[in-house]
């Protein structure tokens, strides 16, 4: 039923702001925008990483369901190369640590470590020999 990742939504109170924040922290502009019904944005994607999933910045005027009382919910971990210096970029930048780097079973090379962006967002980075592993497989010959 699953397949796969495909988008991942983020919500903002400033959503410009969001953008800028996450276009400094990629090293792109999103690819895409979509305005809403009074023609400021409302919506924007980058398509992040090697197998190019989406990352969605919303505009929180359209959060359904107001507000969450805090960070929380579904954590989504991007894997990372080197997890102390992406932790470290995220902290610089203004992200608040939510967890701290974890090692997920001794000498299996998973670790995991979380911050809570600028907006209210809860973003999971992490090591994960499993997804080298796919990454590899999914190489050309």
């Amino acid at each position: 039923m699953l397949r796969g990742f495909a988008t991942i939504s983020f919500w903002a109170d400033d959503v410009e702001a969001a953008k800028d924040w996450y276009a400094e922290l990629l090293g792109m502009q999103p690819y895409y925008r979509v305005a809403g019904p009074d023609g400021r944005a409302a919506y924007y994607e980058f398509r992040v990483g090697d197998y190019e999933h989406e990352l969605g910045l919303i505009d929180a005027r359209f959060r359904p369901g107001g507000p969450p009382a805090g960070p929380g919910g579904a954590v989504m971990f991007w894997h990372v190369d080197d997890l102390e210096a992406a932790v470290e970029r995220l902290l610089a930048m203004g992200a608040r640590q939510h967890e701290k780097i974890t090692e997920r079973g001794e000498g299996t090379g998973f670790a995991t470590a979380s911050v809570v962006d600028p907006f209210g967002n809860v973003l999971g980075v992490m090591t994960n020999p499993h997804y080298l592993e796919v990454l590899a497989r999914a190489a050309p010959r």
